[in-house]
């Protein structure tokens, strides 16, 4: 009788799971107005607008969800984020997470240091290696919150990278819309490895990640 009731419960939790599941087609409806910035599929035409096309949803909606706190800061996704359900935004990332993104060129020059930072790291400055959390290919870790890289305009990346080193070395007027990975008071850990970054490193990572795929 207690297992079927253990039955009953863990069953009710799955179907509960599933009713708030985020609906790919509903997201696709939803995501007109983000077509704008990031394209009618999630591969943005501008390399300062990040591709967000096959992004993992459990890091799509914390990204958004962070937005609309506060704790990452935007002022055009602050106000795109404003009126939005949690469901609404579960939608979106499931309607993106289906989307593929574009595979961009890496630059020949940095090919070799990108690859060697992004599979290895710096053991000699601690910086650890990029495919330890976003997979060998850049795929991301769906189901951990690590995001999808692959494809992204390089552009896009050293700014985010640039960010989290400003934030994780605390500079003065760091960007704050790059501290949303702290936990507690202590630097959170893009901002941690960001911070023994150096410039060339952030480059020529970030143009290496620009021409990987993840299929």
């Amino acid at each position: 009788m207690k297992s079927l009731k253990l039955f009953a419960v863990v069953l009710a939790g799955l179907l509960a799971g599933q009713a708030h599941a985020g609906d790919a087609a509903a997201g696709e409806a939803k995501a007109a107005p983000c077509a704008a910035c990031h394209g009618p599929d999630g591969n943005s035409p501008a390399a300062d607008f990040p591709k967000i096309a096959g992004q993992g949803e459990r890091y799509f909606v914390k990204q958004l969800m962070d937005y609309q706190s506060g704790a990452r800061e935007n002022a055009i996704m602050q106000a795109q984020v404003a009126g939005m359900s949690e469901q609404d935004m579960k939608d979106l990332a499931a309607f993106y997470a289906t989307q593929t993104a574009g595979i961009g060129a890496a630059d020949p020059d940095l090919v070799e240091a990108g690859e060697r930072l992004f599979r290895g790291g710096n053991m000699s400055s601690g910086v650890a290696a990029c495919s330890g959390c976003h997979g060998p290919a850049a795929e991301g870790i769906a189901a951990a919150g690590f995001p999808a890289l692959a494809g992204q305009h390089a552009r896009y990346t050293e700014q985010q990278l640039r960010a989290f080193r400003a934030a994780g070395r605390d500079d003065l007027g760091a960007p704050a819309y790059r501290r949303n990975d702290t936990t507690g008071d202590d630097p959170g850990m893009m901002q941690a490895i960001a911070a023994k970054m150096t410039d060339r490193e952030i480059k020529a990572v970030a143009s290496f990640i620009q021409g990987l795929s993840a299929d």
